[in-house]
């Protein structure tokens, strides 16, 4: 990494207060495009011809539109940046068009399979099966990204709470609601969590602990599981994941009839625009249901 690019990456940390989520992804996109540019001197001596080589490449890899149009952002703020310092009088990324997304619709599980994934879940009767019970009772119940589930402390449920106050995307906080179910979950995985713990050894401060580096359990041991839990349930692994549970609580939520602006206070988005696409899913899915099950939607 170089020393400009650690020099951005410190700005949007401090006066962006980006995650450590979001300033890896800058930090991967960076490189990338530092390593490609190496014949061209790197991102400190590229010229626009460079960057667009760079760009059309990035598709050439089969990268993702939204991938490749991540990392073009990536490196027009770092030149916007360089710009502002001073380093460069230029920023070749200038007219580096972004490729043309499609409107992908979030994937979402029925109400059926979540009872049928919290039912494999709950299969094994151990610690291992009250955790993943509860991990899924309350993303399902919360619609909290996995970041905000996985880093909770074990205080914030101690006293059976309604619900949680969570610190989401730019530190802003916000109430992820728990229902019955949920709560019951987590006294179940409290009581579990707390005869595991051997004698004489310290608490852990996290809800989910775990031995590895972070003290807690892992997004990608969560998907893990959750694939385990969908092979049981019969259900394809690959239309299952931690965020597929978030999705299917907004998708649940507005087929039930929840205001757009309550589900978009509840997910922690910034914009509504980010929100309607559930509506797409909920429509999508009631109209299903009446060409299937309405009288005269049936072919004699």
């Amino acid at each position: 990494m170089t020393p400009q690019v650690e020099a951005f990456l410190e700005m949007m940390a401090v006066e962006r207060d980006a995650s450590p989520h979001t300033l890896s992804a800058y930090g991967r996109d960076l490189a990338d495009a530092e390593t490609w540019l190496g014949d061209a001197g790197g991102l400190m001596a590229a010229d626009e011809a460079a960057l667009e080589a760079w760009f059309a490449d990035l598709s050439r890899r089969g990268l993702s539109a939204a991938t490749a149009a991540r990392r073009r952002s990536s490196v027009r703020q770092f030149y916007r940046f360089a710009l502002g310092e001073g380093w460069r009088k230029d920023d070749p990324s200038r007219r580096i068009d972004a490729p043309k997304q499609g409107r992908s619709l979030p994937k979402t599980l029925s109400r059926d399979e979540i009872e049928a994934l919290l039912a494999a879940a709950g299969a094994a009767d151990s610690a291992a099966g009250i955790r993943l019970v509860t991990l899924v009772e309350m993303a399902y119940a919360s619609g909290m990204r996995v970041s905000e589930l996985l880093g909770l402390k074990v205080e914030a449920v101690r006293r059976d709470p309604a619900y949680l106050i969570v610190r989401g995307k730019g530190g802003k906080e916000r109430l992820a609601p728990l229902n019955a179910a949920a709560r019951e979950a987590i006294k179940a995985w409290l009581t579990a969590r707390d005869a595991a713990r051997k004698p004489n050894t310290p608490e852990s401060v996290w809800l989910f602990p775990s031995r590895g580096k972070t003290g807690h359990l892992t997004p990608r041991r969560f998907a893990q599981l959750l694939d385990q839990a969908a092979l049981t349930a019969n259900i394809d692994p690959a239309r299952v994941s931690p965020h597929v549970l978030r999705h299917a609580f907004a998708t649940h939520l507005l087929e039930g009839g929840a205001d757009l602006r309550v589900v978009q206070t509840l997910l922690g988005h910034a914009d509504i625009s980010t929100t309607q696409i559930y509506t797409h899913v909920a429509v999508d899915r009631l109209s299903q249901v009446v060409h299937s099950k309405h009288p005269l939607a049936h072919d004699d």
